[in-house]
C-alpha cells in the first residue's frame, strides 16, 4: 500500500509539474492559438528494467496531457551496446529522432560526428529559460569532445559495490572494504549456495573494468586515454587480471557468460546473490533498500587506490536535433519536452536521493539506509573519477568488453586484450 500511495503521489507531482511547463511562455515567440499537431519522435534508455522508466513515461503522458497537440512517438529501451550501435546507424543515415537522452561522453562521440545536435547556448538565444535549473558543474559535467554543451542532464552518478547486508550478517561477515573480506565472503556464500557476485561477463562487465583498474592504478592510472600499443598502462594490464582470479574463486554465477544484465541485477535483489558493481540509478530499483547498502569497491593487494576513491560524474542528458529545431512546427515543442523533464521538481523525482542531482533539490526526507550510505560513500570520496568509456573510443572500449569472458576463463591474456584495445584507440 505504501509503495502505491508513493507512486500515486509522484504522479500527481508529475502532472503538476507539466502543467507548470505548458503554462511557459517566451516572449520571442508567437503564440498560437491552434497549435498545429505534430508527432515528436523520441528516443531515451528509459526502458526495461530500469527504475526511473516510470517516471520518463509518466512525465510523457503528463507533457501530452497539458499539450494534446502533441503526439509521442517513444522509443526507449535498455542501453546496451546494440542500442548504442543501433543510435549511430540511425544519425548516420538520416533516421534521427526529434529528442534524444543519451551519453555525453565518449560513447556519444559517434553520434556527435553526425553535426545533428544543436547546442545548449544556441537554444537559450530564442529560450533563454532553457535548462535554467541546471547547475553550473552540472553542465560542465556533460561537456562534449568538441568543448561544446549539447545536452540537459539530469542526474549525477556514482558506482560503488551494493551489498545484501542481511546475508552478510546472517553468516557473520564483513562488508567488502578490503579484498581479504571480499574474498573471503565470496568463499563463504559459496560455501552456502549463495552467489557471491551477480554480473552478467557477456553484457554488461563494465563496472568491473574500470574498478578493477581503479583498485590496481588508482585514480591517476585510471584517468589514462591510452593510444600507444607499444606502451601498455601496466596497472590496467594487472587489474583485469583479477577477473580470472575472481573466477577461478567462483565469485559470479555459472552462467555468467550469457545471462542478461537484468537478470544479473534480479539475482541480487531476489536475495540470490550477495553482491553487484553497479552506479546509482540502480538503488531504485532495490525493493529491499533498508537491508542493502553500498561500498567503496576495495583495494587489491598492491594496488593505488584510497580505500574512498569511487567512479564518478554526470554522463548523460536529453539533447535536442537540428532535425526537430529547424523544424517551426517543432522546435517550441521539444524544447517544452525536454523542459518538462529537466525542471528542479522533476529532477528531484529522477534524483529520488540516488546519485547526484543536477539541480538543487532539497535531500528527501526520510531516505531508506541504501541512499544514506549511498550519499556517506559520495561525500567521503578522496578521489573521483568518470568511467573509463567516457573517454576510450567506443569501438576500442567495445573490443575490450568482448574480451572479458575469455580473460575470465584464461582463454585470453589482459595483456593482449589491453593491447588489442589501445591498438584500436590510436587510431
Amino acid at each position: 500500500m505504501k509503495k502505491l500511495v508513493s507512486i500515486l503521489t509522484s504522479l500527481i507531482l508529475v502532472a503538476g509539474i507539466v502543467s507548470g511547463c505548458g503554462k511557459q511562455e517566451n516572449k520571442n515567440t508567437s503564440e498560437v492559438n491552434k497549435p498545429k499537431e505534430i508527432t515528436l519522435k523520441t528516443v531515451s534508455m528509459f526502458g526495461g528494467t530500469d527504475p526511473n522508466a516510470k517516471t520518463y513515461q509518466a512525465l510523457n503522458k503528463a507533457f501530452t496531457s497539458a499539450n494534446p497537440y502533441v503526439t509521442i512517438e517513444d522509443d526507449s529501451t535498455t542501453s546496451n551496446n546494440e542500442w548504442k550501435t543501433k543510435i549511430a546507424a540511425d544519425f548516420a543515415v538520416g533516421n534521427e529522432p526529434d529528442v534524444l537522452f543519451f551519453f555525453t561522453d565518449a560513447q556519444a562521440d559517434d553520434v556527435l560526428k553526425a553535426n545533428k545536435f544543436v547546442t545548449v547556448d544556441e537554444i537559450r538565444k530564442e529560450y533563454p529559460d532553457y535548462g535554467k535549473d541546471i547547475k553550473a558543474d552540472a553542465l560542465k559535467g556533460v561537456t562534449a569532445s568538441d568543448g561544446k554543451v549539447y545536452a540537459l542532464p539530469l542526474t549525477g552518478y556514482y558506482e560503488g559495490l551494493f551489498c545484501n547486508k542481511d546475508l552478510f550478517d546472517k553468516y557473520s561477515l564483513e562488508l567488502p572494504t578490503t579484498w581479504d573480506n571480499l574474498m573471503k565472503a565470496v568463499k563463504v556464500f559459496n560455501d552456502n549456495g549463495i552467489i557471491p557476485i551477480s554480473v552478467s561477463l557477456n553484457e554488461v562487465p563494465h563496472y568491473w573494468i574500470e574498478h578493477l583498474i581503479l583498485s590496481q592504478g588508482g585514480v591517476k592510472d585510471h584517468s589514462l586515454n591510452p593510444k600507444d600499443p607499444n606502451a601498455l598502462p601496466d596497472s590496467w594490464v594487472k587489474g583485469l587480471e583479477y577477473f580470472k582470479t575472481l573466477r577461478d574463486a567462483g565469485a559470479f554465477p555459472k552462467d555468467t557468460d550469457v545471462i542478461k544484465d537484468a537478470d544479473a541485477g534480479n539475482l541480487f535483489k531476489s536475495k540470490k546473490a550477495a553482491m553487484q558493481l553497479d552506479g546509482s540509478w540502480f538503488a531504485n530499483g532495490v525493493e529491499d533498500k533498508d537491508n542493502t547498502t553500498i561500498v567503496a569497491f576495495p583495494t587489491v593487494p598492491g594496488g593505488a587506490k584510497d580505500p574512498t576513491d569511487i567512479i564518478a560524474g554526470f554522463s548523460s542528458g536529453f539533447y535536442i536535433t537540428k532535425k526537430a529545431w529547424d523544424d517551426p512546427d517543432k522546435r517550441k515543442a521539444a524544447v517544452d519536452f525536454v523542459m518538462t523533464h529537466t525542471n528542479k521538481d522533476s529532477i528531484a523525482i529522477y534524483w529520488s536521493g540516488a546519485g547526484t542531482p543536477a539541480a538543487e533539490c532539497e535531500t528527501p526526507k526520510g531516505l531508506p539506509k541504501l541512499m544514506e550510505d549511498g550519499a556517506k560513500m559520495a561525500a567521503a570520496a578522496k578521489g573521483l573519477d568518470a568511467a573509463t568509456d567516457s573517454r576510450l573510443k567506443p569501438e576500442a572500449f567495445g573490443t575490450l568488453l568482448r574480451s572479458i569472458s575469455d580473460i575470465s576463463m584464461g582463454k585470453l591474456t589482459a595483456q593482449e586484450a589491453v593491447k588489442n584495445m589501445v591498438t584500436i584507440n590510436a587510431k
